[in-house]
């Protein structure tokens, strides 16, 4: 017994101290050193003092170091997170698709297949008809383009409504130059017009920018343009960055792209009376602010992460200047208004100091000029976005070229096309990548500018629009657009065009406008050539068209269709002495000293004319020094002087025409040959129009002036001041009274019908109370009187009442938009309605003309005059197309041309209309021949 005692006592320590060893062997083998890497916060007093909201600050300083995009499993998705219960899978077969693959040149035949708001696959998938049922739409494409939804990058849609009104402008704040923390989403009104209108164009997405009166404007935000079930702006978001209700991100969520604007020169140099100089000093300011704050947290971060939380206290932060830490973090795509090389470089050095990445600089119209200034930013090259020709508005715009796009892309900088609505109409944001085509951007980056290139720019995905013809032939519309999968155009019109529409279609050669574009840094020589001798006989062969002006209409004159044979043209002296198929006309004529012009299928046609904007009386709209200047209004208080006439006097335009502006030069070089302007005006009154020539030098140059005084010019609108009936009872007395001086003069001319009034009135509205002013004078007088309206927005609602009344209209812009509260009932054309407007009008027997917003725009009459003729549907031929912007306009603006006095274009490769000729010379009697290339 005593000696299993003495055995059995040892065994019974040992058993207890294994029970103690083992648990401590473990520990030390496999706890200890996974415990390693936080010895700090077991060896260090300091985890006695850890902070309350460690683990919360703990996770905010590793989301310090996520990178901003998609999570990586996007691609995979089964299901879009903005899917909406109870759309059908929709299957679009037989479709023609870009797919913005292999930098914009993959082009693939075959079916599309849609569902939870996901692409779901491309392919030969007809056969998934069975296996998803009847639940299955199928759209069939019939070949047609399918391209990427429309992205615009620079829009204020929603922030700058349409209609504008004072209760719903939000796109700019004037609290100070640098705003970081404001943001575009809380001024988004959803009930803006524009949304539907937009979708009509194939826009499914736009990056809402604040405005560009400050440097820093705010944040910016990407939106679908649909309509959601939740009616608000959050829910038309692409991807909030964060959690909308704070100011940090979800650690547990990947990071999304914000985006933020910047703004140079002008605008926020203007807003608060700074120079360039001021604006960027505050731009370093700010950017200091923010360097030193990040530096702040990560300083923080580093001490709390190695869990040294004594006297540590809460993580720096700042709500208003978070969104630019971000900035310097380069989670923030900075997009920043910027036009001039000294702009450019600035903030070029701004990125480099700080360290920032800059996304896209936007407008950029000296861009082109100094790419290698752009290849220094940090981070990468930045994109450019641009308009196509929307130019010199102002100094900063006045080098702007039309080449820019193709310049940029030659040294390998992405380019973007922009809207910057509702500056330009965002609806034809395509249109300005079909003008950087024409102009030279290769025919993948300019489909790729406005869809492909642009998501990427923006580091999003897109959606889908089928087109009615090729996406870069003018007037191209959507016949449906997708956006999250569903459908968003119902009861769609499609115009049924030719088969060559679905074409690439072909445009002049630029190459030697584009280089001297470089060589003379944006302002090439402009003025045409003349012919030294008026005597000159120039033959023009390889005709296929001639269209000659009669007093009231074009006239096919000839047309190698007819007679299965190309034509000539002998020129002499200015004037066309023969013309027709080419042996017929050169048989009688001696062409021994002539000098022959082969045309290539060329044409000759009038020249078109401009109207609606101050063409003649502006070189830069917002430099007052290069302009002529608004006229005294009496009606508005504006008090005139005694020495002018007081409150009878009549301004002339003809007084103050400017010649020689590169808007005319450049319009005249298109085919557009005069212009007919009145007096610059804000309010009811404007005066007298004058008819010109836009390639004359000066005013003493034989031709210059075509007629000194057209017709009488005022506007009834609703300006704040005086009343809509205030201005019409204005009229009435003008009409029908007994008055002296200049005013009395010209408004009894407009009574006996000797000159038209032409009034600008935009509402259906005003334009009733015209008609039946215009019938109260003709009963009074017992003559008829001449009246055009010009603007007409609404004028389609009166249709059959204008026509019956004999009252013309000039339609500016000839697409309509709802820009103020009167132009709001618009007819918008197709996809949206069977008719154009210009249709509608001119199918009640109206005469219609086709106006030009502003001066830079004159140019771009002949695709407005060809769009109008294509969205008709073959309702409208290319004589009377023709007319819309020549005979039409000068009837209605009371010019009395002489049919065998006008100008004559002359394009080679095709008509004044396609998009594939080039304008190579202008007749004209009293300005001789002039050359153009």
């Amino acid at each position: 017994m005593g000696r299993e005692k003495a055995q059995s006592q040892p065994q019974s320590v040992w058993r207890r101290l294994h029970s103690i060893l083992l648990p401590v062997a473990l520990f030390s083998a496999f706890i200890i050193p996974c415990l390693v890497p936080y010895t700090p916060l077991l060896n260090n007093s300091e985890t006695l003092h850890k902070h309350p909201d460690a683990a919360s600050i703990v996770a905010q300083c590793q989301a310090l170091n996520i990178k901003a995009g998609s999570s990586p499993d996007f691609h995979k998705r089964s299901r879009s997170d903005r899917f909406s219960s109870g759309t059908n899978p929709i299957l679009i077969k037989r479709a023609k698709i870009w797919t913005g693959a292999k930098n914009g040149t993959e082009v693939l035949h075959g079916d599309i297949l849609l569902d939870q708001g996901l692409i779901k696959s491309i392919g030969h998938l007809y056969s998934l008809v069975e296996s998803y049922g009847k639940d299955l739409v199928v759209v069939d494409a019939k070949g047609a383009w399918v391209t990427p939804g429309i992205v615009d990058v620079h829009s204020h849609l929603g922030d700058a409504s349409s209609p504008a009104l004072d209760g719903a402008e939000d796109d700019n704040s004037y609290h100070g130059t640098i705003q970081p923390w404001l943001r575009s989403l809380d001024g988004l009104n959803t009930h803006d017009e524009s949304y539907l209108l937009s979708i009509a164009g194939g826009v499914t997405t736009a990056l809402v920018l604040p405005g560009s009166g400050n440097a820093i404007g705010g944040q910016a935000f990407a939106i679908k343009l649909r309509a959601t079930k939740e009616r608000t702006p959050a829910s038309m978001l692409l991807e909030p960055p964060y959690n909308l209700n704070g100011s940090s991100p979800d650690p547990h969520l990947p990071f999304r792209w914000r985006y933020m604007k910047h703004a140079c020169g002008e605008n926020p140099k203007d807003s608060y009376k700074d120079t360039r100089m001021d604006v960027n000093w505050k731009f370093r300011q700010a950017y200091k602010k923010a360097f030193d704050l990040k530096k702040k947290q990560d300083d923080y971060c580093s001490l709390a992460l190695a869990g040294k939380w004594k006297g540590l206290g809460d993580f720096p932060q700042d709500l208003q200047w978070e969104a630019l830490v971000d900035v310097v973090r380069g989670r923030v795509k900075v997009n920043a208004h910027c036009y001039e090389a000294v702009d450019l470089d600035g903030l070029v050095r701004l990125s480099n100091e700080f360290k920032f990445p800059i996304a896209a600089f936007h407008h950029a119209s000296e861009a082109y000029l100094v790419p290698d200034l752009l290849k220094k930013a940090y981070g990468g090259t930045p994109a450019v976005a641009l308009f196509a020709t929307n130019s010199r508005y102002k100094r900063e715009a006045y080098r702007s070229s039309e080449f820019a796009p193709r310049i940029l892309a030659k040294h390998g900088i992405r380019v973007l096309l922009k809207s910057d609505h509702p500056v330009s109409n965002s609806r034809y944001l395509l249109y300005e990548a079909q003008q950087a085509y024409y102009y030279g951007l290769p025919e993948n980056l300019a489909i790729a500018s406005v869809t492909s290139t642009a998501a990427e720019v923006m580091g999003i995905d897109h959606h889908l629009v089928i087109w009615d013809s090729h996406p870069l032939a003018l007037g191209a519309t959507p016949s449906q657009v997708f956006i999250d999968g569903i459908p968003q155009l119902e009861s769609a019109h499609i115009v049924h065009k030719p088969k060559v529409f679905q074409d690439l279609p072909r445009v002049p050669n630029f190459d030697k406008e584009a280089a001297d574009t470089i060589e003379y840094e944006g302002l090439p020589p402009l003025a045409p050539v003349k012919r030294k001798r008026m005597t000159d006989t120039i033959v023009f062969t390889n005709l296929t068209s001639i269209y000659m002006p009669t007093d009231d209409s074009v006239k096919t004159l000839f047309s190698a269709s007819d007679v299965f044979e190309r034509g000539a043209a002998v020129i002499r002296g200015g004037s066309l002495v023969c013309s027709g198929a080419h042996a017929e006309c050169l048989a009688t004529l001696d062409t021994s000293d002539a000098k022959f012009v082969d045309l290539e299928g060329g044409s000759i046609a009038p020249g078109l004319v401009s109207f609606g904007s101050p063409l003649g009386l502006h070189h830069i709209q917002e430099e007052d020094s290069t302009n002529d200047g608004d006229v005294y209004d009496p009606l508005a208080g504006k008090w005139v002087p005694k020495i002018t006439g007081g409150d009878t006097a009549i301004v002339h335009a003809v007084d103050g025409l400017l010649f020689a502006s590169r808007d005319a030069y450049l319009a005249f070089r298109v085919g557009v040959t005069s212009a007919i302007t009145s007096p610059t005006h804000n309010n009811f009154y404007s005066g007298l129009g004058v008819a010109f020539s836009l390639g004359a030098a000066h005013g003493l140059e034989a031709g210059a002036v075509i007629q000194d005084v057209t017709g009488l010019h005022v506007s009834v609108r609703h300006f704040k001041k005086p009343s809509v009936s205030t201005q019409i009872a204005t009229l009435r007395r003008l009409l029908l009274g007994s008055h002296d001086g200049a005013s009395g003069h010209w408004f009894r001319k407009v009574v006996e019908g000797d000159i038209p009034l032409v009034v600008e009135a935009h509402s259906a509205d005003i334009i009733a109370t015209l008609i039946i002013l215009k019938k109260e004078v003709e009963a009074q007088a017992r003559r008829s009187i001449k009246l055009t309206i010009t603007g007409a927005a609404e004028a389609h609602l009166l249709a059959k009442e204008l026509g019956e009344a004999g009252v013309g209209v000039i339609l500016n812009p000839p697409r309509p938009f709802p820009y103020v509260w009167e132009d709001r009932r618009i007819l918008p054309g197709p996809p949206l309605t069977q008719d154009s407007a210009i249709v509608k009008l001119m199918t009640h027997g109206v005469i219609v003309g086709v106006g030009c917003e502003e001066i830079w725009s004159a140019r771009n009459l002949p695709f407005d005059v060809a769009w109008a003729a294509i969205e008709a549907g073959g309702r409208i031929s290319r004589s009377e197309a023709l007319a819309l912007g020549s005979v039409n306009l000068q009837k209605l603006l009371g010019v009395k041309a002489d049919a065998n006095k006008v100008d004559l274009v002359v394009t080679r490769g095709g008509g004044l209309l396609d998009v594939h000729s080039k304008v190579v010379a202008v007749v004209s009697p009293s300005r001789s021949t002039q050359f153009l290339d």
